[in-house]
């Protein structure tokens, strides 16, 4: 009995041995190591030194800039849940990811939604200027009797062309409901602006123009005056063009 006794002893501190062994290599599971920790670390800094040295730098801009800022932050997420929160190494680890999963598309349909609504009420309940962006883009010339500010006929057109370092030509003489395209001989984007740098305008409700080699941008001359535009990432590029009414 004694000796039955001592072995049903020792097979319960065995069990409870492998239990808590089990459970200590469940728990150690959950968990990183410090080689985990080290390369999510390291990680982490390269995406978040690169978007800040393009930003400083200014060797991307406009809306490449913000979607390449965009996606290193995406990565950036990833790296932070995998590294860092373990996501995928509890207990049931595929429903964890599927509710993560479904939150993050719930979050981006609640943002984009609301995004695409602020950007369409933007467009069509604008204040007089961008409206009037708005009626020359659609040919609106009058509503109700009224005149909107846009041309009812387009007159000549005016191009100044970026390319070498240089822009040409840098004064323009034009006439009210005259057109104005800006064209790119280079394979770098250009940004151009309206005003001095690095104080940015607006002409007609026309703002920043993104150029890229072959896709030339025009804007409708329709309000008359002496205006100064440059270029974002070249401000050294500067121009003025002088509408007469």
């Amino acid at each position: 009995m004694a000796i039955t006794a001592k072995l049903t002893r020792m097979e319960w501190v065995s069990s409870g041995m492998s239990s808590v062994h089990s459970t200590d290599h469940q728990s150690n599971g959950e968990h990183g190591t410090v080689m985990s920790y080290t390369i999510g670390f390291i990680l982490s800094l390269v995406f978040t030194v690169v978007p800040y040295y393009l930003v400083v730098s200014k060797s991307v801009s406009g809306n490449a800039l913000l979607a390449t800022i965009l996606g290193f932050a995406v990565v950036q997420m990833i790296i932070q849940i995998l590294f860092f929160l373990h996501l995928g190494r509890g207990p049931k680890p595929l429903y964890n990811i599927a509710f993560f999963v479904s939150t993050v598309g719930i979050i981006l349909v609640v943002v984009g939604g609301s995004l695409f609504i602020m950007r369409h009420l933007h467009y069509n309940m604008a204040p007089t200027e961008v409206s009037r962006s708005v009626a020359e883009k659609e040919g609106i010339y009058q509503v109700e009797g009224k005149k909107t500010g846009a041309c009812q006929e387009i007159g000549a057109n005016h191009k100044v062309i970026i390319g070498n370092g240089a822009i040409s030509p840098r004064q323009i003489k034009t006439s009210l409901c005259d057109t104005l395209t800006f064209i790119s001989q280079d394979d770098i984007l250009h940004e151009i602006a309206f005003g001095l740098h690095p104080n940015h305008e607006t002409y007609a409700g026309e703002g920043d123009l993104h150029l890229r080699t072959g896709r030339n941008k025009t804007i409708t001359l329709n309000q008359s005056g002496t205006y100064q535009f440059h270029d974002h990432v070249n401000p050294e590029l500067t121009g003025d063009f002088t509408v007469k009414p």
